[in-house]
């Protein structure tokens, strides 16, 4: 097809009269380019940004060396990504049928998979770094993602909203943990008893709360692993390279 060639589109509209469009496809060229340029997004740059999220999410800073410790998702995290993921689907952010297809080869449903599980991957590490370690904050916030997240799985959603709804989510969890909850903690070295004469109110906190004490450096960590996360969601196409 040369670059003058054009499609005539006829179609009869409700009151009888004719409609004639004339349509100016994009050259071959242009075409493969741009079907490689988002190939080159879904199966290279996508699983990048959510394997760093993946790495990032569980990455946290020791309070007194800055020693890096990894912590794994609790399995409410991957209860709540399970459940993220449904959504994606469902407010039209993924289409299932876009990714895997019955005449589609076993490599390309595979790497369409692959793509798919490292967003798992990446929403259950978000939870990870988002929740609370343990002790009763844990259960507060846990119970207020459990919460959302279940209204939303019947509340009418387009792509948008959800987006935003989830930008707010995990922006309000990150300041309650990581601004609020991380000045409530003490992270001065030393004994019990001279913490507790240095400053008393955080180190009651810290006993009653049960929180975990860590560098600051771990709110700069997270920062990072959120918006990295939510930057991969906005490239994240709703159907695969194949589909088009």
């Amino acid at each position: 097809m040369t670059r003058d060639e054009e499609i005539i589109e006829i179609e009869i509209a409700e009151d009888d009269s004719i409609v004639v469009d004339v349509v100016r496809p994009l050259p071959a060229k242009r075409q493969t380019k741009a079907k490689n340029q988002k190939a080159t997004l879904v199966y290279i740059l996508l699983p990048m940004l959510f394997l760093a999220v993946t790495l990032l999410g569980g990455l946290r800073l020791g309070a007194t060396d800055n020693a890096f410790i990894f912590l794994k998702p609790a399995l409410i995290c991957l209860v709540f990504a399970a459940v993220l993921l449904l959504l994606f689907f469902r407010s039209g952010l993924l289409r299932l049928d876009g990714w895997f297809f019955e005449d589609g080869s076993l490599l390309q449903n595979a790497a369409n998979g692959g793509v798919l599980l490292t967003l798992f991957a990446a929403s259950a590490q978000i939870f990870n770094s988002l929740l609370p370690e343990q002790g009763l904050t844990f259960w507060v916030v846990g119970f207020c993602f459990f919460w959302t997240l279940w209204n939303n799985l019947f509340a009418e959603f387009d792509t948008k909203k959800l987006l935003r709804s989830l930008g707010a989510l995990f922006g309000m969890a990150f300041v309650v943990k990581y601004l609020v909850l991380a000045n409530l903690t003490t992270t001065s070295s030393g004994s019990w008893l001279q913490r507790i004469f240095e400053n008393p109110g955080k180190e009651a906190f810290t006993w009653l709360l049960d929180l975990p004490q860590y560098s600051g450096g771990t709110g700069y960590i997270q920062f990072f692993a959120l918006a990295l996360y939510l930057i991969g969601l906005f490239l994240t196409p709703s159907a695969s390279p194949e589909e088009d």
